[in-house]
């Protein structure tokens, strides 16, 4: 998940919100999907749902939020209220520095102590995948550092994302010359296909990686993700509010396995979240590390 509300959508006709409908338009999102809006983002509403309320032929946001709630095809509008509400920018190899710390330490030592076990096996969960590119960035660096030992390895990447439309893009595995912006080009050119659509994932890398839907506010969905080794789940909380981070973060620690780690973006920390973890410093990034 990426920036926030960070386009407008070019309108045929602008809607107005009052602050009444703000308020009950974002509470009904917060009850879904955990998302919390500011209201100095009013505005954004506006030009982000217009479009919608002229397609669906309602004069205004009370009409909408009616629809929400009460039509008989409100279950199908959510998947659009998702899609209105995030907005997924993202690339191959986003934030090097973070995945460089990640593959010469973090994933170095579940690997080396995988081994040491005898259990030949990794499981991890890309939290907020977005199209795809994050996940298939793990399954390139886990190919990069395993290399021809990675046969021998059960590896599993549990991809999850709240928009339905951006799960079927990353099951697609076909992207765009922007999609690699912050991607080395050797490594485009040795685990992509060029295809007349676009630059398409190899098999070898797609077959370790899973996409499903998933919300991150509905506890018995999470409770199906595989316990993992390693959580990422970068630029996702910092959309949530303290409540909603606490717990997701809860839900993060349970599934991980002892000596698990948690990866978060950047710019996200847990200071003030969770006491859970102990957060082990590398150069370029913080690690939480679940003990055991």
């Amino acid at each position: 998940m990426g920036s926030l509300f960070s386009n407008a959508i070019s309108l045929r006709k602008s809607v107005g919100i009052s602050d009444a409908e703000f308020m009950q338009l974002r509470d009904f999102i917060y009850e879904k999907c955990g998302i919390f809006v500011d209201i100095k983002r009013k505005y954004l509403f506006e030009s982000r749902f217009s479009k919608r309320l002229n397609d669906l032929g309602l004069p205004g946001f009370a009409d909408y939020i009616k629809y929400l709630k009460f039509d008989m095809r409100k279950n199908e509008e959510l998947a659009t209220l998702f899609e209105l509400v995030t907005t997924n920018e993202t690339s191959f190899c986003r934030d090097g520095k973070q995945l460089e710390a990640f593959q010469d330490k973090v994933l170095k030592e579940v690997l080396d102590a995988q081994r040491k076990a005898g259990r030949l096996e990794l499981n991890i969960w890309s939290a907020g995948c977005s199209s795809g590119e994050e996940p298939y960035t793990l399954s390139i660096l886990l190919h990069e550092t395993l290399r021809a030992e990675i046969a021998r390895w059960r590896i599993a990447i549990t991809a999850v994302d709240l928009s339905r439309a951006m799960v079927e893009r990353a099951r697609e595995g076909v992207y765009a010359d922007y999609a690699f912006k912050t991607t080395p080009d050797d490594i485009r050119q040795k685990y992509f296909v060029n295809s007349p659509s676009g630059w398409k994932i190899k098999p070898e890398v797609a077959r370790i990686v899973t996409f499903q839907e998933m919300n991150l506010n509905d506890p018995l969905a999470l409770k199906r993700v595989p316990r993992s080794h390693i959580v990422f789940c970068r630029n996702v909380v910092i959309y949530f509010d303290d409540a909603m981070k606490r717990k997701v973060v809860s839900s993060f620690y349970d599934n991980l396995l002892p000596g698990g780690y948690l990866m978060l973006g950047h710019s996200e920390t847990l200071h003030k979240v969770s006491s859970s973890f102990k957060p082990v410093y590398h150069p370029g990034t913080i690690a939480y590390l679940k003990e055991g």
